[in-house]
């Protein structure tokens, strides 16, 4: 399953704007008060995230075909769930959770573009 997003919880949404902007060397396909993502060639979206708990660091999430399946076997495995599978927008769906040692990664279910 390939990485589809990688998420960086932010305080400040304009400053982190410049800073990825600048490093990433594209501007934002989306930039919304909610959300900033990037898709800069040969690499997973990056997106900036003004809600997210900023002492947790990054979210890392897997593309999945089926979500409700992967979150299923994935607990079966030993990892718990944080937030269970929802809708962001678009019918595009995501899940966080935990693995043994308390590691957060999310699963994407969605277009992979």
């Amino acid at each position: 399953m390939p990485i589809r997003t990688i998420t960086v919880p932010v305080k400040d949404l304009d400053a982190a704007k410049a800073l990825y902007t600048r490093l990433l060397g594209v501007e934002p396909y989306a930039d919304a008060p909610y959300y900033v993502g990037y898709r800069p060639e040969g690499g997973p979206e990056l997106g900036l995230d003004p809600h997210g708990d900023v002492t947790a660091g990054p979210i890392t999430y897997w593309h999945v075909e089926d979500i409700n399946a992967e979150v299923t076997a994935l607990i079966a495995a030993g990892a718990t769930e944080e937030r269970g599978v929802h809708d962001v927008g678009g019918g595009t769906l995501i899940a966080t959770l935990r693995d043994a040692d308390g590691n957060r990664f999310g699963l994407h279910q969605g277009a992979a573009s």
